[in-house]
């Protein structure tokens, strides 16, 4: 435990790991800092303290972060200030919603191949990229289910 917070160390590499994979910076500190949250979540003050930025900064992640339905904000009776974490089903939520992106992507690579028939490899290259992203956007919900479905089982 590092500075009173548990995981800080482990959530700092995962938010780092996130960075790299395209997720903006302070939201994927803010969403690593959720995992390791307390029970009740945190306050935006607790984020901000806990990462060591500013409210603007944690404030500008919680929007992003709600409007993508990664987290939530949850009140609690007596309590004036608002509490975040994350929702429910937040990573498997996150991994299929790109379902569609895949799909229309998919469709631009098909017109690029389409487009490009004097270069014999990059139309090949296009439309397997085309099959792929279709594959993934099958494949996610699908995985996503069956996940949900061995979780509610006991197998997980």
């Amino acid at each position: 435990m590092a500075d009173g917070h548990p995981g800080i160390e482990a959530a700092e590499q995962a938010a780092a790991m996130l960075t790299t994979a395209g997720m903006a910076r302070m939201p994927s500190r803010v969403m690593m800092a959720l995992v390791g949250s307390p029970d009740h979540g945190y306050t935006a003050a607790e984020l901000g303290e806990r990462l060591g930025v500013s409210a603007a900064a944690v404030s500008g992640a919680v929007r992003y972060l709600v409007s993508m339905r990664l987290i939530q904000r949850l009140s609690r009776p007596g309590d004036r200030r608002d509490r975040y974490d994350l929702t429910d089903d937040a990573w498997a939520g996150m991994m299929t919603a790109n379902a569609p992106l895949y799909v229309a992507l998919a469709a631009h690579m098909d017109r690029i191949a389409d487009e490009n028939t004097d270069a014999p490899l990059s139309v090949a290259r296009a439309r397997d990229t085309a099959d792929f992203l279709r594959y993934l956007a099958e494949r996610m919900p699908q995985l996503a289910d069956e996940w949900r479905a061995e979780r509610a089982a006991g197998s997980r």
